[in-house]
């Protein structure tokens, strides 16, 4: 029913009016099938404060947060928060879950990818990996290897069924989400994340489960916020656009957000959590 909604809000361009899909998916997941029909959208806000802090920082930039319990959304913006974008490293969550269910991974912990023996300038890539080390580093030469394994006809079923952005994996099956045809917008990672967060994904359980295992984690406080960061051209050391998305869980509430922004300096790419947990921190998340 998700990709459903979100296809018909797809043709509307307002973004408020495509998130009440995410509020509605939330919660058909516990209502009768026959209340369904009665779920209102969920409330949503555009705040100034949230966007100001992007101005503040000397980029551009959007943050969407969708707060479970609340039945809240909460957006920077009417615009760029609905604008389709290569989704880089973020994809490693996609990646990471058809490698599991495809097999060519079967365990994140004992499965070995060699180092291929290239010097890069990221020095944590030029080492062996199992797919938790490799997630936590954002090792994109093993996520490039992992994707060959897959292969372009099984890549396309799996991003097709879990409605990944744009579904397009044109550009080369280790490339496509690097410099290729694959976009994807902060409301689809929103409602993405938040499938893997219940485990609605259309795949078994136990992919989703290991792969919310192995996503990185930063403890704030008594808040804890699972997220994978993205960074356009940092395999060629020109970066472009920043990501950070996943979802903070606090106590019993959870608040699953997207942010992207400019990368015009290093310190901007340095911000990307700072700016995520302000963001989060600012709508009471964490």
């Amino acid at each position: 029913m998700v990709t459903q909604v979100l296809r018909c809000f797809k043709r509307t361009p307002p973004l408020l009016t495509r998130r009440s899909a995410l509020g509605l998916l939330a919660a058909t997941a516990i209502l009768p099938r026959a209340a369904r029909a009665h779920v209102a959208p969920p409330r949503n806000e555009i705040r100034d404060d949230l966007a100001k802090r992007f101005t503040d920082l000397g980029t551009s930039g959007t943050f969407v947060g969708y707060k479970v319990e609340d039945y809240l959304i909460v957006a920077s913006d009417k615009e760029r928060s609905g604008e389709g974008k290569l989704p880089a490293s973020t994809f490693k969550i996609a990646n990471s879950l058809i490698a599991l269910e495809t097999g060519v991974v079967t365990d994140p912990d004992k499965d070995v990818f060699p180092w291929d023996g290239v010097k890069r300038p990221i020095e944590a890539w030029n080492k062996d990996h199992t797919l938790r080390s490799a997630i936590l580093v954002s090792a994109v030469p093993v996520y490039q290897e992992i994707a060959r394994r897959i292969g372009e006809a099984r890549m396309q079923q799996y991003v097709d069924a879990f409605d990944y952005g744009n579904r397009d994996i044109g550009g080369g099956i280790d490339q496509f989400w690097l410099t290729g045809a694959l976009r994807i917008d902060p409301v689809e990672q929103v409602d993405f994340v938040d499938r893997l967060r219940r485990r609605a994904l259309p795949i078994s359980k136990r992919s989703q489960d290991l792969v919310a295992d192995i996503l990185p984690t930063t403890k704030v406080g008594d808040a804890v916020i699972r997220a994978k960061s993205g960074l356009l051209g940092a395999e060629r050391g020109e970066p472009s656009l920043g990501w950070m998305v996943g979802w903070a869980e606090k106590g019993e509430a959870h608040t699953v957000f997207a942010l992207n922004m400019d990368c015009k300096e290093p310190r901007h790419i340095e911000a990307r959590m700072s700016l995520t947990q302000a963001c989060l921190s600012e709508i009471g998340a964490i």
